[in-house]
Order: structure tokens, then C-alpha cells, then sequence
């Protein structure tokens, strides 16, 4: 049977050296056995196609060899679920903030939405970015593949205890902790913020002054209100210390205000003078200028 010989051959090349001899002698003496019962009910013997038809569903040399190997992976299917996870934080927290930083530039900065600016882009930084999207992923991948490596060998996940499981959580639930710290964070900061940030001349010290443009009172009740708000806000999550759908509106809405209030501010050009005993006044306005842009 020159056909099962070839088949049986295409099996060997797969199978460990160790092993060869006797996975094939079972196979042959299985296959050889089936071809018999075949023979048998037809009473003549098989012709080529027929011994291929029952090959064909033995499968692949490959597939069928593979059975007889152990089973490898990169990264099995323990540890995937982690890995998982771990390239997802690596995507969000890594690489979307490098893509929706562009993309606030082109939104704030009429200077990135020209035509030169977005080909510097996509010719020099596009490459640049999609280069720290594959060191970041692969990195993460072969610390994982270590990982699959000794998990493999000592068994160090099996080893468990139930009573050191994390207590389950209501995500609903207040800690007295944050809002307790978000309390004193946000009286800390309005008090500062009253005393020391009202006027525009935020320092004038042993020549050295510093002033800023009338704009700056806009910003000065923005952040002002929204302390206060957050204060009001904890006070509540203190005594009520779960979360509602009104409590985490408002929640919600003072993060928004909060990051519209920053972009606000890196978009405005608040500094108005700087001035010291020995800086030149063309050098002072050079540096003004520096640190608006």
C-alpha cells in the first residue's frame, strides 16, 4: 500500500525522534486494520481512491501528529485572559492618549490643521506611533511568553488559597475614604486658590514680578466654582455614601467642566508681564511669549 506508506511517512517527519517508531507502528497497524474491515464487506480490494477517502478522513499528516504532541502555546490559555486585559490597559492608557493628543492640537492649534503640518505628521510621528504600538504589545507579549514558560514548569497559579480572595465590591458603594480625601483636597485648594491666586500680579517679590492678562479672572471663577461644587459634593457622599444617578451626573458633569476649564486654559495666553532687575525688557517679552505658546 504505497499510498499509506507515503501517509504514514508525512506523520513520522512531525512526531518527536524519541517517539517516531511507535506512534507510527500503531497508526499503521490501526489504518491497516480499517482497510481489512473495508476489504472484507466489498470482498475485493481497495483501489487508491478509496484507501484516499479513508485517509482524507484521518486528516492531515499534521493534524494527526499533532495529537501526539504535547500541547505549547506562546501564551496558553491560563494566562490569556490576563494578557488580555493587560494589552487592552496598554492600548488605553498608553497609546490613545499619544492619538487623542494630536487630535486636541489639530482642534485648539490652527498651525497643526495645515496642510505641511499634517503631512510632518503622517510622514515622521505616524511611523513613530504605530513603532511604540508594537514595542508596547510585544513587549507585554514576551514578558507573558516568560511567564507561560515557568507557569508551565512550576505550576505557580495552582497554588491558591480561597480565603485570600478579594471581598466582593458594589461599585455603587461609597469608601468613607474618597470622599473624605476629596474634602480636604478641594478646602486646601480653595483656600489657596482665594487667598493667593485673586490677582492678577501673582508674585512681586525682591524685584521679580509676575502678572497676568485680565483673562485671568475668568479662569479664577471658573476653577473657584468648581472647587466648591466637588466640596458641596463630597460633603453629601459623605453622609450618603452611595452613589445615585443625580449624585453621579453631577459627578460627571464637574469632571467635564474640569477638563474643559484646562484645555480653556492651555489655549489662552494668560501671561501678561515679567519683569526683574536685570532681565531686559526685549528679553522679558521673548519669555513671555515663550511660555504663552
Amino acid at each position: 500500500m504505497e499510498l499509506l506508506d507515503r501517509y504514514l511517512h508525512a506523520i513520522k517527519f512531525w512526531l518527536p525522534r524519541a517517539q517516531q517508531d511507535d506512534i507510527v507502528a500503531e497508526l499503521s497497524e490501526d489504518i491497516r486494520s480499517q482497510i481489512e474491515e473495508q476489504e472484507a464487506k466489498l470482498g475485493r480490494k481497495l483501489n487508491d481512491a478509496e484507501i484516499a477517502s479513508i485517509l482524507m478522513e484521518r486528516g492531515r499528516p499534521l493534524f494527526v501528529a499533532n495529537r501526539y504532541l504535547p500541547q505549547q502555546y506562546l501564551i496558553g490559555p491560563i494566562l490569556f485572559p490576563v494578557y488580555r486585559v493587560v494589552v487592552t490597559i496598554v492600548v488605553l492608557c498608553y497609546l490613545v492618549p499619544r492619538l487623542l493628543l494630536w487630535i486636541g492640537l489639530m482642534l485648539l492649534d490652527p498651525i497643526y490643521r495645515s496642510p505641511h503640518a499634517v503631512t510632518a505628521y503622517l510622514t515622521r510621528a505616524w511611523p513613530t506611533f504605530w513603532n511604540a504600538t508594537f514595542i508596547a504589545i510585544g513587549v507585554v507579549t514576551a514578558v507573558f511568553a516568560v511567564l507561560e514558560r515557568v507557569q508551565s514548569k512550576t505550576r505557580f497559579l495552582e497554588n491558591w488559597d480561597p480565603r485570600k480572595l478579594p471581598p466582593v465590591r458594589d461599585p455603587n458603594r461609597i469608601p468613607r475614604f474618597n470622599p473624605i480625601l476629596e474634602l480636604t483636597a478641594n478646602l486646601v485648594f480653595a483656600v489657596w486658590w482665594v487667598s493667593g491666586m485673586w490677582s492678577q500680579i501673582i508674585f512681586d517679590r525682591a524685584g521679580v514680578r509676575i502678572v497676568l492678562t485680565p483673562a485671568w479672572h475668568g479662569f479664577f471663577w471658573a476653577f473657584l466654582f468648581i472647587a466648591m461644587a466637588n466640596i458641596v459634593l463630597a460633603a453629601v457622599n459623605l453622609f450618603r455614601r452611595y452613589w445615585t444617578w443625580p449624585r453621579a451626573s453631577i459627578r460627571l458633569v464637574l469632571d467635564s467642566a474640569s477638563a474643559v476649564a484646562c484645555c480653556w486654559l492651555f489655549k489662552a495666553n494668560l501671561l501678561a508681564e515679567i519683569s526683574t532687575p536685570q532681565l531686559a525688557p526685549t528679553k522679558a517679552a521673548e519669555i513671555v511669549n515663550a511660555i504663552n505658546t
